[in-house]
């Protein structure tokens, strides 16, 4: 699902390591082992990077992008079914779980502008002889978003930019109002889903979203065939789902999509549109754009179509029509497991989806692939008789596409059971040419740059971590920035917010998670579209499958270090440092709205909106708030301070070497493991976030208005944009309430280590 506006993969490193440039680390100082264990694991992974058979990446690839594979068609159940095999072959109890979801497919789409001129859209891409499985029409998904509602509607048409809340803002100083309108919104800014859904709250009779050529067309650089960035017909199918509300199947919420599972009715799922909704092309746009008047759009709203950009309302008339067969079909999780020989109820799960909208060649087959590599490498260590400490899990999931499908109805089906033995998820979701992105679990962090350290790239024959280290100073935006990088000998991972199947382990249950993938090289403009091809991927995306075997290597360790660890490698300092972090944020961003609160007021006061106002252009100044008060955020600071003691205390207890046989005694170590990996599910809370209380998790959660985007400590932060004072007070005792039950686990965990 991840890519250009909703991927993670690329230049996204918030720090980076601060190794010297050189080959890939070989000592064996490994977090969660002693000396003798690290050894013989860094020699495991010898073993396993040899296993790897970067040969059948490609044929592979061949095999499951041939043909299109979304939800309920016959290919999708081919490719599952010879997942399955192939985990079979490799030694692994495999099965498949069957899940049925409402899936929508459309029956009529109509696109027409009415007036001035009259334009009916085209709403399909055209086969070319370079790319051979465009032609597979029959078989192809039209352009459309999933879980859009039925609509015929008409109305003025109207540019919304791209579509988020700040953008109704700015075209009410216009004195624009889209209430009984059509909207039209550019890609980018935020998830698709949040367009038409801000759109319906101010009045929206519809919505279309294109792909303006500035973010993903000719003006990235040259269009498809002849580069490999998005042409003028090609279009950005995807799910519209509310899934900040909750993902997965919109009639089984909190519960699996099984035969005998209580389903709401259609019209009550609160994650379909409000609205009927529509992506286009920018072919199809530059025609409705054109016919647009009313006055300018500002300059940071111009994409680069040939045209002048326009608010509306009107002239331009547009008609929109959708209906929908709204069925349920079928989908299939392949989940293999390789039973552990000393904690079989731990479980460590590594997950890629293989379902797609076309052909998918990129997303998610690149992905699937590498962990099918990963896997055959495992299966061989296995077959030459070793087995795993705890029990490998991987999953491939079907339905991720439309809304995490697969990977929540099975999370939601197994919740307890994952409860009690879930150690880790690792999730990919494709992958492509560049640099090493990590995003988690922040007392995952040392795992990540450990195992990064191990790894070369195969670009510069440095690891994987040096290149990261580069890529991040120069693409630093600061002289602070950049020392701090320098300064910092880890890479601090990125907080994950959704647009994949880790969002069900992490922030429905609480289960430390990991994603992980590389690119930042791998230009774009095939997503979601019958252009995301074997073609295409083969010339642009990892010409040679360079990184498919980077990315089962780096996975692997990734597995293999959690399953074979004497004890869980969780580093409570990265994890206390960044909630620190995002604690002073949250008061710096308290004291900057109540700024900006009173600037706004004094600008009304003065009459200083009327008296710069462009006399001959509508400008209507906007309207008066009420003064924010000061916060009480000392719930949060008090807690944060008490995690950042609890967490230096385990740190030292675990490098202090009068506790190492502790740590490695396999009671203690089992009751340790205990304490680490209920972190995660301490940052939960049952009752969830307001308004949205599937996600339970304190710390990270994707925003209610940016849908793929992070929201940290989101009760607090969220309440605190929104200017919801009172309910940002009582978030901050819920958050600080969570950090402390973190803190007090870390004590528990001390207490362990040091004995009586």
């Amino acid at each position: 699902m991840h890519s250009a506006g909703k991927r993670i993969l690329g230049l996204a490193l918030a720090s980076a390591l601060s190794m010297a440039v050189g080959h890939a680390q070989t000592a064996p100082g490994l977090t969660g082992f002693d000396a003798a264990a690290a050894s013989a694991e860094i020699e495991l992974e010898g073993r396993f990077d040899k296993a790897i058979q970067p040969g059948n990446l490609k044929p592979w690839l061949e095999r499951f992008a041939a043909r299109p594979h979304h939800v309920g068609s016959p290919y999708d159940k081919a490719n599952a079914d010879y997942i399955a095999e192939l985990f079979t072959s490799w030694g692994f109890d495999t099965r498949i779980e069957r899940f049925d979801v409402l899936f929508p497919t459309p029956r009529t789409r109509i696109l027409e502008l009415t007036a001035p001129t009259r334009y009916t859209a085209r709403l399909a891409e055209p086969a070319l002889s370079e790319d051979p499985t465009s032609n597979q029409a029959a078989e192809q998904l039209p352009i459309y978003n999933a879980y859009s509602v039925n609509g015929d509607v008409t109305g003025p048409l109207v540019y919304v930019n791209y579509g988020v809340p700040a953008d109704y803002d700015e075209l009410a100083r216009h004195g624009v109002s889209v209430k009984g309108a059509v909207v039209i919104a550019r890609y980018g800014g935020s998830w698709r889903g949040i367009k038409p859904k801000v759109a319906a709250e101010h009045g929206a009779l519809g919505c279309l979203i294109y792909s303006d050529p500035r973010e993903d067309g000719y003006f990235q650089g040259e269009a498809y065939p002849k580069g490999s960035f998005r042409g003028e017909w090609g279009a950005q199918r995807g799910s519209v789902m509310d899934m900040p509300l909750y993902p997965g199947d919109p009639l089984t919420p909190g519960v699996g999509a099984t035969p005998d599972a209580k389903r709401l009715a259609v019209t009550e799922a609160p994650t379909l549109t409000k609205i009927p909704v529509l992506p286009i092309s920018y072919a199809d746009a530059r025609p409705l754009l054109e016919a647009l008047g009313g006055q300018t759009a500002p300059e940071a709203w111009r994409g680069a179509l040939p045209l002048t950009y326009r608010l509306g309302p009107g002239p331009a008339t547009v008609h929109l029509k959708l209906e929908f067969e709204f069925a349920q079909k079928p989908l299939y999780d392949v989940i293999a497991t390789l039973a552990g020989r000393e904690r079989p109820d731990q479980w460590v799960i590594r997950g890629n989806h293989h379902d797609a909208w076309v052909n998918g060649a990129a997303d998610p087959v690149s992905g699937l692939i590498a962990m099918l590599a990963e896997a055959q490498a495992v299966g061989t260590l296995a077959k030459a008789g070793w087995r795993p400490r705890r029990t490998i899990v991987y999953a491939a999931w079907d339905g991720e596409e439309e809304g995490l499908l697969g990977s929540t109805e099975w999370v939601e089906s197994h919740a307890d059971e994952l409860g009690r033995k879930a150690v880790a998820y690792i999730n990919t979701d494709g992958y492509g040419r560049g640099f090493l992105d990590a995003g988690g679990s922040h007392g995952l962090e040392r795992l990540v740059n450990e195992a990064a350290r191990s790894v070369n790239d195969p670009e510069t024959s440095v690891s994987v971590a040096a290149r990261a280290r580069a890529a991040a100073i120069l693409g630093a935006d600061s002289a602070d920035k950049r020392r701090e990088i320098r300064a910092r000998g880890d890479l601090s991972i990125e907080a994950l917010g959704s647009g994949s199947d880790f969002t069900p382990f992490l922030q429905h249950l609480g289960i430390p998670t990991l994603n992980v993938g590389f690119g930042g090289e791998d230009a774009g403009g095939e997503y979601h579209s019958i252009y995301d091809s074997i073609a295409h991927y083969e010339r642009f995306k990892d010409p040679g499958f360079l990184y498919g075997p980077v990315l089962a290597q780096f996975g692997g360790r990734l597995v293999l270090r959690l399953a074979e660890a004497q004890y869980l490698p969780i580093v409570a300092a990265p994890l206390a440092e960044t909630i620190d972090g995002y604690v002073k944020e949250l008061v710096k961003l308290g004291d900057t709205e109540r700024e900006k609160i009173d600037e706004e007021n004094q600008r009304l006061k003065d009459r200083t909106y009327q008296l710069a106002a462009d006399p001959t252009k509508v400008s209507v100044p906007p309207p008066t708030v009420a003064p924010a008060p000061y916060l009480n955020l000392a719930p949060l600071q008090n807690a944060s301070a008490r995690l950042t003691t609890a967490a230096a205390r385990f740190d030292a207890a675990v490098a202090d070497p009068k506790n190492a046989s502790r740590l490695t005694s396999a009671e203690s170590a089992s009751r340790l493991d205990a304490v680490l990996r209920g972190i995660d599910q301490a940052f939960s809370n049952e009752a969830g976030l307001p308004r949205r209380p599937w996600f339970r998790h304190q710390i990270y959660a994707p925003g209610f208005y940016t849908g793929y985007g992070v929201k940290t400590v989101p009760g607090v932060r969220e309440a605190i944009e929104q200017h919801m004072w009172k309910e940002a007070d009582g978030e901050a005792v819920r958050a600080g309430e969570a950090i402390g039950r973190a803190a007090d686990l870390l004590d528990r965990a001390t207490a362990i280590v040091t004995g009586p």
